[in-house]
């Protein structure tokens, strides 16, 4: 997988290695060897250790081809790798404090083309949020559980992403 830290216009190329007992994971980062652990996730917030040094990270937007986050104040761009996006989700579905799954996530990409459901209602499991359109298909991004629709996070002609949050039910 590449990646790119702020401004910098190096890109640098990462792969994981090997996953230890202690759920540590072996990756090699531009050449280099490093130690990562993974302590807590949340809804895009995560906290892990590398090389024995604590960092924070805030994902900023989740899109199909890369994810942008602030990472201890820092920007950083990375190009999606499935592997990348496995650890992502693995790291949502912990929940972590923010609760993972919160979030209704597209699973195909597409365009808004109808918000069936307002803000502040309770939806049940199965209940219509969102109609999105790909390749001339209509497809219905339904409610994954009964709740509260506290947040749509889209507005309809916008263009999204698979995996891009559409709406928080808490």
């Amino acid at each position: 997988m590449e990646f790119k830290v702020g401004e910098l216009a190096q890109l640098l190329t990462g792969e994981v290695l090997r996953t230890a007992d202690d759920g540590s994971v072996l990756v090699n980062i531009g050449n280099k060897n490093h130690t990562l652990k993974l302590l807590k996730s949340g809804t895009g917030e995560f906290e892990f250790i590398l090389d024995n040094r604590f960092h924070h990270a805030k994902v900023l937007h989740s899109g199909s081809a890369e994810v942008r986050m602030m990472l201890d104040g820092q920007p950083i761009t990375v190009k999606k790798h499935s592997k990348l996006t496995e650890v992502l989700e693995k790291a949502s579905a912990l929940g972590g404090t923010g609760g993972g799954d919160r979030n209704l996530a597209s699973q195909i990409p597409g365009r808004v083309v109808n918000i069936a459901a307002e803000p502040g209602t309770d939806v049940k499991k199965g209940d219509v949020i969102v109609v999105l359109e790909s390749m001339k298909m209509q497809v219905a991004v339904k409610a994954h559980k009964d709740g509260h629709l506290k947040e749509i996070k889209v507005k309809q002609g916008a263009s999204v992403s698979r995996n891009d949050v559409l709406a928080v039910i808490e």
